[in-house]
Parts: structure tokens; C-alpha cells; sequence
């Protein structure tokens, strides 16, 4: 059975994208975009999150792109409030969290400000006037505080004034400075974002988890040694868990391939364990997240035996296993891979999607119960643009970029 780029399955896409972007419309609010409570309604008592904004910006570029009436409008709302609200006139760069009366978070987070350049680089592929003057401040900060020439790798975070960063570095915010770069590369063509996408995972992927049985370790010190013990007395943390979060191994998959395929755009020829890696996070991923208790679903984390620690199953990392499945298959044509896609599906339309309240659940306990112990709500829809679009799409140029090239569906029968 068929599904990868067909015109029936692609059709049922396109519909399930647009319910996505109707529900995301509802978290505009003058600061930038709110965090949906499970409901659709936006939970002022959060804030305006900086990671939120910049992907909702993204998110309705891509929208926009596909020529969704509405959405150009939530693109200027985006790119006004970055330029706004979240901006920090006086020692740059952007807060983390704001709300109506003010500054909540003045911190400035390398995992939000990578999101930043994606929804930057994404809005400039919609031909907003504004979008390039926005992504080239977001280089221009990125390039002064978050690139370490020395270490070619990226910083954590900074206080306000950018005058102390962190003595930690994350695989995480350097995981999603790797999507980011791959964009800004397709709208900038400088290759030196590929060549900095191609260390970083180099160095947490090839160098590090290769050795570990793909269990990606994503917390490091100062000269990228593994903290493997980091957070230990808080493994449900949402953005630094302890252990292993499977959802980035096989998030990492994808993203590897997109590299991979920017290279050979290039007529260069990429390195082997681009796609080696992938499939050995891929199969890792499924060895020790999906369903070790019984229940189908991903575990959230795992410890370095493979032992689920915290067993939720959060919905974005399902979405990431479609997109790398999707990917995957792209690039090997294995069918083993569109059958785990189709499984993934299915669990989804069972568990997940919400067909009551808008969008998909964000977290089910593990009987696949609605739950809110790592999650609480419906924040953004960027995750599911990797299972409902990226799937209708080549490998590269990335996905607002290809959309706007009028790539969309193009390998559909």
C-alpha cells in the first residue's frame, strides 16, 4: 500500500494543514503569538514566549507561500512584533518572554533566537519588505553572540546586556541552529551556514552519539565534553531533560538528510555518515522509545541503558518521526520506512488529533490518556508542518523555500 507522494494522501494533507493553520491563527495577540491553551484560546497568564513568535512567524510564512489568504497578514504581524515588543533596543537582540505590561524573561536564549533566524529567513521567501532587514540583524546577533568561532559551535545563552554567557552548551538549541542555518543558507546562498551545519552535527551526532548507540547526548561543558547526569533530580524538563529525548534523535535524522541533500544541490558530494547516522538514529529511536511498555507511543525519555524514564507520550515527537520517515525513504526508497509512517499515522489519528478543540494533544500519559505533565496546552503548530507538508515536499531547498519555488507536491502521481 502507497501512500508517499500520492495525489489522494497528499490531498488528505493539504486539508488536515489547513484545520492546523485555522487553529494557529487564534494566537496572534499585540506582542507577537501567545500560547494556546488546550482549548485554542490563548493563556495570557503565560506570556508571550520569543521561541513561539519566531516559529508562528515561520509557520505563516510557509502558509503564505502555499497561498493561504490571512496569512501574509500574521507574517507582518510577526515580523512587526520581533521588530517591537520582543526587541531589545537598548543591548540587542531579542527578550524571552514578554507580556502586555512588560518584560517577563529579559534573557537572551540561543534556542530562541535560532528560531528567530528560521522565521526570518522563512518570512523572506514571502517577499515581505520587511523580512530581510529582520533576518540580517537576526545574523548580525546570531554572528556576534551565539556562533563561537573558536569552539565552530553554538552558545547557550546570555544575561540581558550580553555581558555573561552560560557555562553549559546545549544539543538542542545547536540542533535547531542546524534547521535554521539550512534556510538561511537556501535565501542567502552563503555556504559557510552549511559548512557550520555540517560541524555541529559532526560533533554531537558523528563524533558523540555514534559511540553511544545513537543515544544523543544533549547536554555538554564548555569544551563539549557530555554531562550525562545534567538535571538528573528534573528529568521531565521541557527543554533539557535528563537522559536521552528520542524525539531529537529522530529529529536529527531528518535534518541530517536535508544537509545532506543541500550538499548534492551543490554537485558536492556529501559525507557517507550523513545517511548512515540517520538510519542510526532512526532505528534507535524506535528500538528504545516506541512503545517499551506495552502502549504504542514514544516515550519522551530514556535513560543511557535505554530505560524510559519519563514515559508521557508528547505529541511532537511523533511528528518528527513521520517527517524523518518520509525523508528516509526519499533518499533510500526502503519500504520499511512508509510502514512505520502509515503505523505512525494511525496512532495519531487515534490518539492525538483533536478533532473537538482544534490541533492535535500535546501530551498523553502512557495508556494514551490526555495528561499535562511536561506540556500544558496547545502552544504553537510548527511541529506539525514536519508531518503534513515536508512529506509533499524534496529534501531541499528547505521547507519555506521550496515552498515558494513552487516545489509543493511536485513528486505527487
Amino acid at each position: 500500500m502507497k501512500w508517499f507522494n500520492t495525489l489522494s494522501h497528499n490531498r488528505w494533507l493539504e486539508q488536515e494543514t489547513d484545520r492546523i493553520f485555522n487553529f494557529g491563527k487564534n494566537a496572534a495577540v499585540p506582542t507577537g503569538f501567545g500560547w494556546l491553551g488546550n482549548n485554542g484560546q490563548v493563556r495570557a497568564d503565560m506570556g508571550t514566549h520569543l521561541w513561539i513568535t519566531a516559529r508562528m512567524l515561520h509557520v505563516y510564512s510557509v502558509a503564505a507561500c502555499m497561498g493561504r489568504p490571512g496569512a501574509y497578514a500574521l507574517v507582518e504581524h510577526g515580523i512587526t512584533t520581533l521588530n517591537d515588543a520582543l526587541r531589545d533596543k537598548q543591548y540587542g537582540g531579542w527578550y524571552a518572554c514578554v507580556n502586555d505590561e512588560g518584560v517577563v524573561d529579559a534573557s537572551k536564549q540561543g534556542y530562541q533566537h535560532f528560531f528567530v533566524l528560521l522565521g526570518a529567513a522563512s518570512a523572506v521567501t514571502t517577499g515581505h519588505p520587511d523580512a530581510r532587514p529582520l533576518l540580517d540583524y537576526a545574523i548580525e546577533v546570531i554572528e556576534k553572540y551565539f556562533w563561537s568561532e573558536q569552539e565552530q559551535m553554538c552558545l547557550e545563552s546570555w544575561d540581558e546586556a550580553f555581558s555573561k554567557t552560560e557555562d553549559y552548551r546545549g544539543g538542542n538549541a545547536n540542533m535547531h541552529a542546524v534547521e535554521a542555518f539550512l534556510i538561511v543558507y537556501d535565501v542567502t546562498s552563503e555556504r559557510k551556514w552549511l559548512e557550520r551545519a555540517l560541524r555541529i552535527a559532526s560533533v554531537i551526532i558523528h563524533d558523540v552519539a555514534r559511540k553511544g548507540d545513537y543515544r544523543v547526548n544533549e547536554h555538554f561543558d564548555t569544551s563539549w565534553n557530555p554531562m550525562r547526569d545534567y538535571n538528573k533530580e528534573n528529568p521531565a524538563h521541557r527543554f533539557r531533560a535528563y537522559g536521552g529525548t528520542p524525539g531529537h534523535w529522530i529529529e536529527w535524522g531528518r535534518l541530517m538528510l536535508h544537509l545532506r541533500a543541500a550538499l548534492e544541490a551543490r554537485f558536492e558530494t556529501p559525507p557517507d555518515w550523513l545517511l548512515e547516522d540517520a538510519k542510526g538514529l532512526f532505528y534507535a529511536t524506535i528500538r528504545d522509545a516506541w512503545a517499551p511498555d506495552g502502549a504504542d507511543g514514544f516515550v519522551y525519555s530514556v535513560d543511557w541503558d535505554g530505560t524510559p524514564i519519563v514515559r508521557e507520550r508528547v505529541r511532537w515527537p511523533i511528528v518528527e518521526a513521520m517527517g524523518t520517515a518520509y525523508a528516509l525513504y526519499t533518499v533510500t526508497g526502503d519500504a520499511q520506512y512508509e510502514a512505520w509512517y502509515q503505523k505512525w499515522w494511525d496512532y495519531c489519528m487515534k490518539y492525538l488529533m483533536d478533532y473537538e478543540n482544534g490541533s492535535w494533544w500535546q501530551e498523553l500519559d502512557p495508556h494514551n490518556e490526555v495528561t499535562t505533565k511536561v506540556w500544558d496546552g496547545k502552544q504553537d503548530i510548527y511541529h506539525l508542518l514536519h508531518c503534513l507538508v515536508i512529506p509533499r515536499l524534496p529534501l531541499a531547498p528547505g521547507l519555506a523555500p521550496a515552498v515558494a519555488a513552487g516545489l509543493l507536491d511536485s513528486n505527487a502521481k
